[in-house]
């Protein structure tokens, strides 16, 4: 196994064009427990801890643009108010150790559907900064993850950052493990309100084989609370409203049995952290606007 250790972002790129099947190496908190347990012995690891560019982050007028990598701790330190979700979602990857060395581009590199990050992100709907010597371009999160452990990456392009709406309104994070503390996900799910647009996303891990977006259950609670017109007047979800979102992010799912969980329990937990976090988020979405607009 050849070591490759460029000392820029350019030459970074161009040992990933010359050597196209080059593994990144960052954080390594994902590499190097495959190459440990001899799941995986790539010809090169291509090592990026010299690039400083992807330790750095930019707080726009709109957006955050996040170096691919940020550690998780530096996430929760300084992005708490721009990125609610994310840094929800930091807090409980592994253990201190691992945040301090992680970050969201390992998350994406590998993409594993039990990605902490990765809920967090489809609901914020985030955008994936790709680049090779031929360019750069962005790649809608939605688009990012293509099977198992795939993702839409080139195999000469690296991630260079992550681009993330500012929240616009609440955001909430949930995950279910097997152990409070260095434990892969159960199961997770990742919720976002956005007042501007009067839309709702959300995000699921590791009840499918990729990271996924609940779609269905989306277009009824956009069409609920739009039709009871509850952005304007801050009223209490319904319980029946409630439950029905749970119930059709549960029918989102397509999980496996493994020795963390069965798939009945994963689609029975999606639909318990649903109702959740939506009741969780919109509480504070209406002690928000009672303080802003006068809703009682």
């Amino acid at each position: 196994m050849d070591f490759l250790r460029p000392a820029s972002w350019e030459e970074a790129l161009a040992a990933k064009a010359e050597h196209p099947t080059a593994v990144p190496i960052a954080g390594g908190t994902d590499v190097m427990v495959e190459i440990n347990f001899d799941h995986r012995r790539p010809e090169y690891l291509l090592d990026l801890n010299r690039v400083g560019d992807l330790y750095e982050w930019e707080v726009g007028a709109d957006s955050v643009r996040l170096g691919a990598s940020v550690p998780y701790t530096r996430i929760m330190e300084n992005l708490r108010g721009e990125l609610p979700g994310l840094s929800l979602a930091s807090h409980t990857v592994a253990s201190p150790q691992i945040r301090n060395r992680g970050g969201v581009g390992g998350n994406l590199g590998t993409a594993s559907p039990a990605g902490d990050a990765h809920p967090a992100l489809l609901a914020a709907g985030a955008e994936v900064e790709a680049e090779s010597v031929r360019g750069t371009r962005l790649i809608p999160i939605d688009a990012f993850y293509t099977g198992v452990k795939r993702n839409a990456l080139a195999p000469d392009e690296l991630i260079r950052a992550v681009h993330i709406k500012k929240a616009d309104g609440p955001q909430q994070y949930s995950k279910v493990g097997t152990r409070n503390a260095m434990v892969i996900a159960v199961c997770a799910f990742g919720l976002a309100l956005h007042p501007a647009s009067r839309t709702v996303r959300t995000g699921i891990g590791s009840a499918a084989p990729t990271p996924v977006r609940a779609k269905a259950a989306e277009e009824f609670l956009n069409a609920a609370l739009d039709e009871g017109g509850f952005w304007e007047n801050g009223k209490i979800i319904t319980p029946s409203v409630a439950k029905q979102f749970a119930d059709l992010c549960s029918a989102a799912c397509n999980p496996i049995d493994d020795v963390r969980g069965t798939a009945s329990y994963r689609r029975h937990a999606v639909g318990i952290m649903a109702r959740r976090t939506l009741t969780w988020t919109w509480e504070s979405y209406r002690g928000t606007a009672a303080r802003t607009e006068g809703v009682a």
